[in-house]
C-alpha cells in the first residue's frame, strides 16, 4: 500500500514540506509506503489540447517536467494527499498547473483516481487557508474519491521556514491526517474481495450551450 503526496510549494525545505514530513512519519509507522512529489516552479499550465482525454492515454503531451511521473504514481497509489502553500488567498499557481493536468489525464475520461483515499493540507503565513484547503478538497471531490480529514480543517501557519512547528495544533493535524489516511487504505485494501465497490460510470459532459 502507499500514499503518494505532492508538495505544491515552489520553495524546497519550506512549511510544506515539513508538514508533510510530520505525515510520512505517521504514515510509515502504520507500515504504508509514502513518497513525496514536488515539481517546483517550473511547471507547464494545461494547453487544453484535450490530447490525453480523446486518446485515454494517461499522459499529459507535455512531457518536459514532472507532471506525468506524478500522473503515474497518483495512477498507482492508494491515496493521494495534496499540500500547497496559501498565494494571495488560493493555491500556488504551480500546483494548480499540476492539478489542472493530472485531473484531466487521469480523472475526466475512464476515471483511474475512483475511490482512492484522498487528503488535503495548507501552509499559511495569515489567512486563505479555508479558501485553499477547499479548493484541494473540490479538486478530489470531482473524482469521486474517498476523502478523509484530521480533526480540524487542515491548515498550519508560518511564513518563515520552520516556523510551521510552532504551530502546534496545526502539526498535531497533519499528523493525525496521517493516521487516519493510513488506516482508511488499509480498511479499503481489507474489504476489497469482501465488498467490491460499487460500479463507476461514465459521466456525462455537458456546457451551458447544450
Amino acid at each position: 500500500m502507499k500514499i503518494v503526496a505532492i508538495n505544491g510549494s515552489p520553495r524546497k525545505n519550506g512549511n510544506t514540506s515539513l508538514v508533510l514530513e510530520a505525515v510520512r512519519r505517521e504514515v510509515e509507522a502504520a507500515g504504508v509506503e509514502f513518497q513525496v512529489f514536488q515539481p517546483g516552479a517550473r511547471v507547464h499550465p494545461c494547453l487544453a489540447c484535450y490530447h490525453c482525454l480523446n486518446t485515454g492515454s494517461l499522459r499529459c503531451v507535455q512531457t518536459d517536467d514532472m507532471v506525468n511521473d506524478i500522473i503515474a504514481a497518483c495512477i498507482e497509489a492508494d491515496g493521494i494527499v495534496l499540500a500547497s502553500p496559501v498565494y494571495h488567498g488560493g493555491i500556488a499557481g504551480n500546483m494548480k498547473c499540476v492539478l489542472d493536468r493530472l485531473m484531466l489525464a487521469a480523472g475526466c475520461g475512464q476515471n483511474q483516481l475512483c475511490h482512492k483515499v484522498g487528503g488535503a493540507l495548507c501552509t499559511l503565513r495569515r489567512s486563505g487557508g479555508m479558501e485553499t484547503y477547499q479548493q484541494l478538497l473540490g479538486t478530489m471531490d470531482a473524482m469521486e474519491m474517498v476523502i478523509v480529514t484530521s480533526d480540524y480543517w487542515g491548515a498550519v501557519h508560518g511564513a518563515e521556514i520552520g516556523e510551521c512547528r510552532q504551530d502546534t495544533e496545526g502539526m498535531e493535524v497533519a499528523a493525525k491526517l496521517g493516521r487516519n489516511m493510513a488506516w482508511m487504505v488499509k480498511v479499503l485494501d481489507a474489504a476489497k474481495n469482501q465488498l467490491p465497490p460499487p460500479e463507476s460510470l461514465p459521466r456525462t459532459m455537458t456546457n451551458f450551450v447544450r
